[in-house]
């Protein structure tokens, strides 16, 4: 049974019976994703580089080893979104993940039809951002074996935003080049490339784990300051930073949802998915943090002015054990984690684009499928592209960005709309329910609001997304008037 077109899924699906991949309509999605995959996909897209790097960021800003509260609040939030994420994904398992749930709960023909396409809008601009902050962290590893790409050809600022042309942004565009090329091509062949790509990253963090309790000093690892659990005002404002840094390392666990119409048997692969992927990252992420400790003292770390020493931190730490080589190895390996997150962002983000335009809310350009491998060919080019020009801004104004964008057209949405009367009645009658609910909404959201005033630039991000917001308002007013004057026309 093929997966029904845009119009005729969403609400009325109530099978839970796994659909038969092999004999898809030919202008439909193809299920090739299986569980396994669909939790590599989760998992590659969440590593990446920033646990790698952030690491002296978030010890600096908690003060210490009490660093690991901050990764499990951080996981505590995730988890309670990746119930949302859950329930929404099994009751509407269709391409473009939020862009259904919002359009569904919302109303498809009156607020859900507009946010819906604001979604889709600004997703034009967070996720080649999301994306390019994994090919520039690929592109800074990378030039631990090439130190004079980091030299800067040109430099210069666009609306107050800081743009650099050099060797990194070269290898940064390379990256996003080869995970295109990569990407086109069949979902059963992706399927099984995500395998590798999870077992590599997978490994990557177990080496770094077995490697530090292998010379792991207890007494460095947990050098807690005095007052270290004080509750002032100092305690929770480290605590703030600390879970803004970890949420952002964990995001990605829902990334499947975006696969929705691509995932075999979706009642079962989706939760599974999301989150047994906090589950597997939030132990690696905590483990290696302790093993690191427990070999580089944290005052070290923190205090370190070298802003080279401070990136390749997890060389440091392996050249400070087996030497230069053994750094080279651990180099390669976390670059290699950075591309597969490339891989995996511009896959799940591909498929938004592409369900918006089949349900005409989108220019119909971007839902066109490969006649082959029936991938959205014009989507994941057209993200791919719009990359390519984002790897030429700074690391940081990439990230800063993005996150108060995500937030606000994102969780803070799509986290209201598990709320509504609406998927309260709804829920009762398929897919994962999620326990205790809506305790995890309420948490989730609160976790994101706090997130959000913890911006120390929150006022001039907010105008970013202000301007995001009002041209996708005028965009879609225009071509809601234009659709209407055709009809009347007719």
């Amino acid at each position: 049974m093929s997966e029904p077109s845009p119009e005729h899924s969403g609400p009325k699906t109530k099978s839970r019976t796994p659909v038969n991949a092999e004999r898809p309509a030919t202008h439909e999605l193809r299920r090739g994703l299986s569980t396994g995959s669909a939790l590599g996909l989760n998992v590659i897209d969440m590593v990446g580089v920033g646990p790698f790097v952030t690491l002296p960021l978030i010890v600096g800003v908690m003060g210490g080893p009490q660093v690991m509260l901050g990764w499990l609040m951080g996981a505590l939030l995730s988890l309670c979104d990746g119930l949302i994420w859950s329930e929404l994904g099994t009751a509407y398992p269709e391409a473009g993940g939020s862009y259904a749930y919002l359009k569904y709960l919302y109303g498809e023909k009156t607020w859900g039809r507009a946010f819906s396409f604001l979604y889709a809008w600004q997703l034009l601009i967070s996720a080649p951002l999301s994306i390019a902050s994994g090919c520039i962290g690929f592109s800074q590893y990378a030039s631990f074996f090439l130190p004079s790409a980091s030299h800067t050809f040109a430099a210069t600022s666009l609306f107050g935003v800081p743009v650099v042309l050099s060797g990194q942004t070269l290898i940064a565009m390379a990256a996003c080049g080869i995970a295109i090329v990569v990407l086109y091509r069949s979902i059963f062949a992706i399927d099984r490339i995500v395998r590798w790509l999870g077992l590599v990253v997978g490994l990557t963090l177990v080496l770094v784990i077995v490697v530090g309790f292998m010379h792991f000093n207890v007494h460095r690892a947990f050098d807690f300051p005095v007052g270290a659990f004080q509750l002032n005002g100092a305690f929770f404002l480290g605590l703030g930073n600390g879970m803004l840094i970890s949420a952002y390392d964990y995001w990605g666990y829902y990334n499947v949802c975006f696969m929705g119409a691509e995932v075999r048997d979706p009642q079962r692969a989706i939760p599974r998915a999301v989150l047994g992927s906090i589950g597997v990252v939030a132990t690696l992420y905590l483990l290696m943090n302790i093993s690191v400790l427990g070999v580089l003292p944290w005052r070290e770390m923190t205090q370190n002015t070298d802003s080279h020493a401070r990136m390749f931190t997890m060389a440091v730490f392996m050249e400070r054990l087996y030497g230069h080589a053994a750094a080279g190895v651990i180099v390669v390996l976390i670059a290699l984690s950075a591309l597969a997150s490339v891989f995996a962002l511009l896959l799940g983000y591909s498929r938004i684009p592409f369900a918006a335009a089949r349900d005409g809310n989108f220019p119909a350009w971007f839902g066109v499928l490969h006649p082959k491998h029936r991938i959205p060919m014009h989507s994941l080019v057209t993200l791919g592209s719009i990359t390519l020009l984002c790897c030429i801004f700074r690391l940081q104004e990439v990230i800063t960005t993005l996150v108060v964008v995500r937030i606000l057209f994102q969780f803070l949405l799509q986290g209201t709309s598990a709320l509504l009367p609406k998927h309260r009645r709804e829920r009762r009658m398929r897919g994962f329910r999620m326990p205790l609910y809506p305790l995890p909404v309420l948490m989730a959201l609160g976790g994101f609001v706090f997130i959000l005033f913890s911006r120390p630039h929150f006022l001039r991000e907010m105008r970013t997304a202000g301007i995001i917001l009002i041209a996708g308002s005028l965009v879609y007013l225009l071509r809601y008037f234009s659709k209407r004057a055709n009809i009347q026309m007719e």
